[in-house]
């Protein structure tokens, strides 16, 4: 949706949804979101997306043929940045390791 939510605040950030979950009577949607290249969504940004929730329930209820969109309730997603803190603590732990035989010191 490029271009279509004109708030001041979403015209630089790069944000991704990355789950949506919806209730069984597609009333209600949760939506992950993460802003790209951070490993937390700015304050702003999250306002931001709330405003804007009036405007996406319209368009999805048009592009699902709905009589009513679904109400979307927006949180941040922090599984990116907890899987980089992961992917740290294990990338030091295994350069603190010393070779097994027959492999090359990995530093």
């Amino acid at each position: 949706m490029r271009h279509e939510l004109h708030d001041p605040e979403l015209q630089d950030a790069h944000v991704t949804v990355s789950e949506v979950r919806m209730s069984p009577d597609l009333k209600q949607a949760t939506v992950f979101v993460a802003e790209l290249g951070r490993d937390r969504i700015r304050p702003e940004v999250m306002k931001a997306l709330i405003r804007a929730c009036p405007h996406l329930t319209a368009r999805l209820g048009r592009e699902m043929d709905l009589k009513y969109g679904p109400r979307l309730r927006i949180v941040p997603d922090e599984t990116f940045g907890e899987a980089s803190k992961v992917e740290t603590l294990l990338a030091r732990e295994l350069a603190s390791l010393p070779p097994r035989d027959g492999e090359e010191d990995p530093q």
